[in-house]
């Protein structure tokens, strides 16, 4: 039977469907035109934890931050414009993301071995992976590609970041909204097996929480004060202290023994549909790494720029 041209058509859109951006990155984007982009991010990657063991963490929450709103795009690196406000002093953000610097000295590096070849979006996913294995977690292929976006959004970065009082339903639902499933979100929240808090993140759940060891509680309200607004707000307590500088699955151990420090930690074991993955990770740490893995190379995914979208920035903190 013949085609006709609007079934043509409809055939062509499906295939222009089917054909998404993420499906465009490769492992091996890079091979040709910065073959020694691995060892150059690795390299200043290692050196900033070596200087701080918190960077480590650092760079892994920019770019959960950056992924989350509008996608993998290096939009949380902008700096506020006359035309924009970025998405740095978002509330999420403000006072509390930071690596920025190690992210320009990552880029200069990168520029002086392969100039205008590789994008800041694709630095952070590198270097958020660098850092997991640097710390003892699992590694994973990174796929690359990503183009840069020319704009940020302060609003977008308010909304799509889920807060530290998110409830279960709350948490699933942020990540349902980026293509991520609830077996995604307890993965990915083993990232809070390395890094801190500060106290205006936690002081109401471990003053008002029931969900809460009480030793644990007095323990981190003793750096912790109950009355907000005053210089303990920013006072930092480690996520896992068991092993606050280790990538491992103490946070899962600690969360079944009610020693989570975010209130959106402990709700991922509190008598929830999601307890039971909680408990095997905690028994497992293959397990978690595995499935943490294969979550940061779904995250990695969300809505990069490819093609001719976006730019490649020659400095991270402004457009071109």
């Amino acid at each position: 039977m013949a085609s006709s041209p609007a079934a043509f058509a409809v055939l062509a859109v499906l295939v222009l469907l089917s054909g998404t951006s993420s499906a465009q990155l490769s492992t091996s984007y890079y091979s040709y035109s910065c073959p020694s982009l691995s060892s150059t991010v690795k390299g200043a990657v290692q050196s900033a934890i070596n200087s701080e063991k918190r960077m480590g963490a650092s760079l892994l929450r920019l770019f959960f931050h950056d992924c989350f709103v509008n996608g993998c795009d290096g939009s949380i690196l902008l700096d506020d414009t006359s035309s924009f406000t970025g998405e740095k002093t978002a509330k999420p953000n403000s006072n509390s993301v930071r690596g920025f610097d190690v992210v320009d000295g990552i880029k200069t590096a990168v520029e002086n071995a392969c100039p205008g070849a590789v994008s800041c979006a694709d630095i952070l996913a590198i270097a958020a992976r660098d850092s997991v294995v640097i710390l003892g977690g699992p590694t994973w292929d990174v796929k690359l590609g990503r183009r840069d976006s020319k704009t940020a959004s302060l609003s977008a970065a308010n909304s799509n970041i889920p807060p530290p009082n998110s409830s279960l339903a709350n948490l699933a639902s942020s990540f349902s909204n980026k293509g991520l499933s609830t077996k995604d979100l307890v993965a990915l929240s083993g990232a809070h097996t390395i890094g801190q808090a500060r106290c205006t993140s936690f002081r109401a759940h471990i003053y008002n929480d029931s969900n809460v060891d009480p030793s644990f509680a007095q323990t981190r309200q003793s750096n912790c004060p109950s009355a907000s607004g005053g210089s303990g707000d920013n006072n930092l307590a480690p996520l896992d202290l068991q092993t606050p500088a280790g990538f491992d699955n103490n946070y899962y151990k600690n969360l079944v023994g009610k020693k989570g420090l975010l209130h959106s930690d402990q709700e991922l074991y509190n008598g929830g549909s999601t307890d039971s993955q909680v408990s095997s990770y905690g028994n497992s740490q293959s397990s978690f790494f595995a499935d943490f893995a294969a979550a940061m190379i779904k995250m990695g995914d969300i809505s990069p720029l490819t093609g001719s979208n976006g730019e490649i920035r020659k400095n991270c903190r402004k457009v071109n």
